[in-house]
């Protein structure tokens, strides 16, 4: 993604701010050049980000909603800025395949996890029984396929 987005603006961000703000609406992406990100939700970090090339906002770009999580910086950070992504996927056929690929990285880290976790409750008929239905429903949740909202569709309202 560095290579990718090398002609784009740079910001900084000392410290301590925010990049995205949890329940921000869709707007740019940011590629991380340099320093730490912690992304948390409802005030909990659950990740430490410092790779360079990494994508925050994609997410809540992609999918056209809020942003789920707060990417704060950790440290000082420098960001390449995405201000039109579909401007940037379209110009960039490459650049789909990246996040694409950093997203199914995430994934599979967090479907490993997953197991884990289902394995360690597995078998338990206390209220932690439980855990294994909440998982299960997660792991195969699928979003709406998309319509295509045409006249000739006679399911559109």
């Amino acid at each position: 993604m560095l290579a990718l987005t090398s002609d784009l603006p740079v910001e900084q961000f000392p410290a301590g701010s925010v990049l995205i703000s949890e329940g921000a609406a869709p707007s740019r992406m940011l590629v991380l050049v340099s320093g730490m990100v912690t992304v948390e939700r409802d005030g909990t970090p659950f990740a430490r980000v410092d790779f360079p090339g990494a994508v925050f906002g994609e997410m809540s770009w992609i999918l056209d909603r809020s942003a789920t999580a707060t990417a704060r910086a950790g440290t000082d950070v420098v960001v390449r800025v995405v201000d039109d992504p579909g401007a940037f996927f379209g110009g960039r056929p490459g650049a789909a395949l990246a996040v694409l690929e950093m997203t199914a990285a995430r994934l599979d880290g967090l479907t490993q996890y997953l197991v884990d976790v289902k394995n360690q409750f597995a078998g338990r008929d206390d209220h932690l029984a439980m855990v294994d239905g909440i998982l299960h429903s997660l792991v195969h949740h699928q979003a709406p396929r998309p319509r295509p909202g045409s006249a000739r569709d006679p399911e559109v309202h």
